[in-house]
């Protein structure tokens, strides 16, 4: 990525389209920025109902818990996606009549989307410590947690934000995919459910999928969750989540810098 004295030189920049981020969201609301803070405390209500109904209670204990830390953190990967679709194209003035580093668009976009995340992160740390389930010791595991999300779906900024100004069918193909993707996650069931199809010793094949490390690392450090490996070393299963965060980074600010000369025209 941009370097950081090179993006720091053009904070105010960031800040600006940060902003104008989050105001976009919320305008026109009656409640603003206090949706980030009711819309986990309804999550958890549905969510409460849903676990009930389909007698899901029986995986674990705190199962309620359980869905609603991966809800949550599904929720921040799914709103990157959909709102680095229009990060590149929705700004088709600024990019034609101004010179800037256009990493910033989609890194804008991730950044608002952080900011509502660690909101709605703050109400799920609150209901975990009053229903009684918060295991904090290791909860410095949230530090990369947090660092993987970020980075992922920075990249996965993008890639859709780049992808998106040459082929207008992407919004279709991520609604598509982002759905198949979110049943391929353990977010609604333990990855022991994937393990169970995979030979011993090979669990890591799971957390190539990069969302299902960074599921057992925010599980681990909020709940005190084991984190499941299939007989592999558990760090060396995190590490390969971390592995394909760090590749779709990569991919991402490759895909930009590629497609960067061509934005004006296409635009």
């Amino acid at each position: 990525m941009a370097g950081g004295g090179f993006l720091a030189a053009r904070r105010e920049l960031i800040e600006s389209l940060v902003g104008r981020n989050l105001k976009i969201r919320y305008k026109g609301s009656a409640l603003g920025f206090f949706w980030s803070l009711l819309t986990p405390l309804c999550f958890i209500l549905i969510y409460a109902v849903f676990a009930r109904l389909l007698k899901f209670g029986g995986l674990t204990p705190d199962y309620l818990q359980y869905l609603v830390c991966g809800i949550i953190a599904w929720q921040f990967t799914v709103g990157c996606l959909n709102d680095s679709l229009h990060s590149i194209s929705g700004n088709a003035n600024l990019v034609k009549k101004v010179f800037f580093p256009r990493v910033i668009l989609p890194l804008s976009t991730a950044l608002a989307n952080l900011v509502n995340y660690i909101l709605t992160f703050a109400v799920l740390m609150l209901y975990l410590v009053a229903s009684g389930h918060a295991r904090l010791g290791c909860g410095w595991l949230l530090v990369p947690a947090f660092a993987m999300h970020f980075a992922l779906c920075l990249g996965l900024c993008c890639l859709c934000g780049t992808s998106n100004v040459f082929f207008r069918d992407t919004e279709h193909i991520v609604g598509v995919v982002s759905q198949a993707w979110f049943f391929t996650t353990p977010v609604m069931y333990p990855v022991s459910f994937q393990l169970d199809f995979l030979p011993a010793g090979i669990g890591w094949l799971a957390y190539l999928n990069p969302m299902t490390g960074i599921l057992a690392l925010y599980r681990k450090a909020l709940l005190g969750h084991a984190i499941e490996a299939g007989g592999c070393p558990p760090a060396a299963a995190v590490a390969v989540s971390a592995l394909v965060c760090a590749a779709v980074l990569v991919a991402g600010r490759q895909a930009l810098r590629a497609g960067d000369a061509r934005f004006g025209d296409v635009l």
